[in-house]
């Protein structure tokens, strides 16, 4: 399990950000008049890694120079990390990913698991006193959550939805969205490769029927 999360700043983000040598990930350049080029790193979160297979107490705070001397811990050393442990054979998605350091170091020195792990954790506190309001609208962090599963479902091209998720879409609408939308891009997926036209390593891209849906029973009717 790898844990990441939004926890940067204070007295102990001392550490001066990396700024040389690092890749753009996509050469995209950003709009005027800033013209950000992403070529450097940006604040430090914390990131924990959990399990029997790493030791104790471990505690890391680079790569040590690989795959690259300039290399660093970064968001993209997960998917590089993926890549690195099941050795896929695809190219890395971008070249950030290809320049991160990887956690492979710290899952594979032990030949046998830890037996000192809990093997059942406390019931958590319940922090709602109330049921969820599934009926409420999207907050701006649910919509980018609904965003992403169109991409998967190819939706995203959908003005339509696009203009739905932001102003009419609440928790529950957008709850069955994402479901099925994550359920028929994996449905997709296998049926390519019964049909042998994509392998385990291959994405399905997705594409509407559609680019726009103008009435509203269409929209009322979206996945």
């Amino acid at each position: 399990m790898v844990l990441t999360y939004d926890e940067h700043g204070g007295f102990f983000d001392h550490v001066p950000r990396l700024v040389d040598g690092v890749p753009s990930p996509d050469d995209i350049v950003g709009p005027p008049p800033y013209n950000f080029t992403f070529n450097r790193l940006g604040v430090l979160v914390p990131a924990i890694l959990i399990s029997p297979w790493i030791e104790k107490g471990t505690v890391m705070h680079g790569p040590n120079g690989s795959p690259s001397p300039m290399s660093q811990f970064e968001h993209s050393s997960v998917p590089a990390t993926v890549k690195k442990l099941f050795n896929l054979l695809r190219d890395f998605l971008t070249k950030r990913d290809a320049w991160a350091g990887t956690f492979k170091g710290v899952v594979q020195t032990r030949t046998e698991p830890r037996t000192d792990c809990p093997e059942q954790l406390p019931t958590p506190t319940r922090i709602r006193q109330t049921e969820a309001n599934e009926e409420a609208k999207l907050t701006s962090f649910q919509q980018e959550i609904v965003q992403l599963a169109a991409v998967l479902y190819g939706d995203h091209q959908l003005s339509s939805l696009q203009q739905r998720i932001r102003e009419r879409m609440n928790v529950r609408e957008g709850t069955s969205y994402m479901r099925s939308a994550v359920r028929r891009f994996f449905e997709a997926g296998m049926l390519a490769k019964r049909m042998g036209v994509a392998d385990d390593e291959q994405i399905v891209k997705m594409m509407p029927s559609l680019t726009t849906r103008t009435s509203s029973a269409d929209q009322d009717n979206l996945p």
